[in-house]
């Protein structure tokens, strides 16, 4: 693997560790923290520095009834989730979210394919496949897009990411990626809001591939 020159910015992570990130980015964020030590390092020091916080909150007195009920639900069967680990470009985290399975990719044309991988009122993650030399048509965006690569690597108007770097994009950012030459383009791709694409055919499609 290659040196990860793209990390996640502290925001994003401090929002990871205290859990009020929403779930597509939240799994773009675990994703790459399976694969960076120091994003890793970082994020175990926001944790301690919100365990460090807690320990210093003031007593809150507790409502009526409420040590009956935790005491009750720890005699409630515990379900396990079950773990799923890396399988081959994939993190554990995707794989959790694909429940074990290979991705699903449908073509979305030009040879780029995708699989949505989660999709609610919070966002939209999937994985994007992109043949070496093809180039995501340009687009800005309504809101936050993360982009973490996961085989093979792309430039567009910011740099070059690859394996294990992060993209943020926001709507200050229009861009055109292109996949570099060679193995094709694998990305976990986050975002809140639909893209704004400069072309006429994109926009056209936008409603049927969902992006």
């Amino acid at each position: 693997m290659s040196a990860i020159t793209h990390h996640i910015p502290d925001h994003l992570l401090a929002a990871y560790a205290a859990g009020s990130l929403d779930f597509p980015f939240a799994m773009v964020v675990a994703a790459h923290v399976s694969m960076c030590l120091e994003c890793r390092a970082a994020l175990e020091a926001h944790q301690t520095i919100g365990g460090t916080l807690l320990e210093e909150v003031a007593e809150t007195r507790l409502s009526a009834g409420l040590r009956d009920k935790v005491f009750a639900q720890l005699d409630a069967p515990v379900r396990e989730k079950p773990v799923y680990p890396r399988s081959g470009v994939f993190p554990g985290p995707v794989m959790q979210a694909l429940k074990g399975k290979p991705p699903r990719w449908k073509t979305v044309g030009m040879g780029v394919r995708q699989c949505i991988v989660s999709a609610s009122e919070q966002g939209t993650a999937r994985l994007l496949y992109i043949p070496g030399g093809r180039a995501v048509p340009d687009h800005s965006h309504n809101g936050l897009e993360l982009t973490l690569v996961l085989q093979g690597s792309f430039s567009d108007e910011t740099g070059r990411y690859g394996v294990g770097d992060l993209e943020v994009a926001d709507d200050d950012l229009e861009h055109t990626p292109i996949a570099d030459e060679g193995d094709p383009c694998i990305c976990l791709a986050a975002t809140d809001a639909p893209l704004r694409f400069s072309s006429l055919i994109p926009r056209l499609v936008q409603p049927f591939i969902r992006i």
